[in-house]
């Protein structure tokens, strides 16, 4: 594969996987004209942000069966006319209700697009390259919680908030002609596969019960929930407990990010020494230290905003470092079945995220301690199931640099 070629299907991938977190993140900044506008409150606004979450997570399992019989790019077809049909929609409501219902279609259409890609990544590339290219894709999702609010805001400003699900639109069609076009397909599907609900579900525990599955991709799973919280705790500590300004508050948020992107670029280099097997340890190891000394920075206001950017800032190093190794070891064992492992794999990791994230809501503390005890407490929780799940893996597929080896 020439380097130029190598570039464009990560371009697109990266696009696919991204269009979920930019159609979360661009929107925001809109939520007081949308709410002025369909004469309703921001709270029953946000509700369209629970229902997209809602959608996102429950497609992902829909689309995986969809796309190991169907081969890659009929489903993501389908997913993205969905996308665009709602994007339109969202543009017309005329009440919240409606808004908090296309959203959730929106959400059902985006999802196709993540999925293919993940399963894709599989397909279209040697399996020892898989945590770089993951590392490569995570650097375009990366960067959209650092352009799509401030994009939105300006969008929302000149033009009114329909104009951001117009420019949803646009940027969905630009992906579909460049999948229709650019985009090859190295899958061949399995037409024998039943979309049945008890073949599905079987299918589905196929893969749950491999344990290389179950234990990189749990382990990544909590680890990234730690991604998850500080999305969610980040506002009430920065700008209510340090009373930081709204245009602060996103200087900070890019910022951080940058410890989030840098490190998975990082693993891209790493990987040229070490193997996925021996990062993902390491990290996990660092990042569970880095929890435990967070709770006691934000118990004690040891040296106090600085220490919380300090040790966020490890954190999302540590999460940056592990998700694409842990996501590239999750998948290898799965050459025929890719669709359903990416599936199950994204709803594990969005699910779990989104529980860890809820639970910083449940205290009632103006301090940084619930968002370092969950934070932590995550690392915890992924470091002891990597560590007693490893033992488990009898025949491990290890993404080697230069070969797969079976042992």
């Amino acid at each position: 594969m020439t380097r130029q070629r190598h570039f464009f299907l990560i371009l697109i991938l990266g696009s696919l996987t991204a269009l979920g977190p930019f159609s979360i993140d661009m929107y925001l900044p809109s939520f007081p004209a949308i709410a002025a506008d369909l004469h309703t409150t921001v709270e029953r606004v946000t509700l369209s942000l629970s229902s997209y979450f809602v959608g996102i997570s429950a497609g992902q399992l829909i689309y995986g069966p969809l796309l190991d019989k169907y081969g890659r790019k009929k489903p993501l077809y389908a997913g993205l006319a969905v996308y665009l049909l709602a994007s339109f929609g969202c543009m017309m409501v005329h009440t919240v209700d409606g808004l908090i219902a296309i959203r959730f279609l929106q959400a059902i259409g985006s999802c196709a697009a993540a999925v293919a890609a993940i399963a894709m990544v599989r397909d279209l590339f040697p399996v020892e390259e898989n945590a770089k290219v993951f590392a490569l894709l995570m650097l375009v999702v990366g960067a959209s919680p650092m352009l799509a609010p401030a994009i939105g805001g300006y969008v929302t400003e000149a033009f009114g908030w329909h104009a951001i699900f117009l420019i949803l639109a646009l940027i969905a069609i630009v992906i579909l002609l460049a999948v229709i076009f650019a985009l090859p397909s190295s899958y061949q599907p399995n037409h024998q596969l039943s979309l049945k609900p008890g073949p599905m579900v079987a299918s589905f525990w196929e893969v749950m019960r491999n344990p290389q599955f179950f234990t990189y991709v749990l382990a990544g799973s909590f680890s990234f929930a730690g991604l998850f919280t500080y999305v969610a705790g980040s506002p009430l500590v920065f700008m209510e407990l340090y009373k930081v300004s709204k245009i602060n508050y996103g200087w900070i948020f890019a910022g951080l990010s940058v410890g989030f992107i840098g490190a998975s670029q990082v693993n891209s280099w790493l990987l040229k020494s070490f193997t996925s097997q021996q990062i993902v340890p390491v990290a996990l190891t660092v990042q569970v230290i880095a929890g435990i000394v967070f709770v006691g920075v934000a118990a004690t206001g040891w040296l106090g905003l600085a220490g919380v950017l300090i040790m966020l800032f490890i954190l999302l190093s540590c999460i940056g470092l592990i998700s694409p190794n842990t996501s590239a070891l999750s998948l290898a064992p799965f050459a025929h079945n890719a669709g359903t492992a990416s599936a199950l794999m994204g709803a594990l990791q969005l699910g779990v995220g989104a529980l860890a994230s809820t639970g910083v809501g449940f205290f009632q503390s103006l301090t940084a301690v619930p968002l370092a005890s969950i934070m932590a407490g995550t690392a915890v929780v992924a470091a002891l199931i990597y560590f007693t799940g490893r033992r488990l893996i009898k025949a491990p597929v290890l993404a080697t640099e230069g070969a797969v080896v079976m042992h």
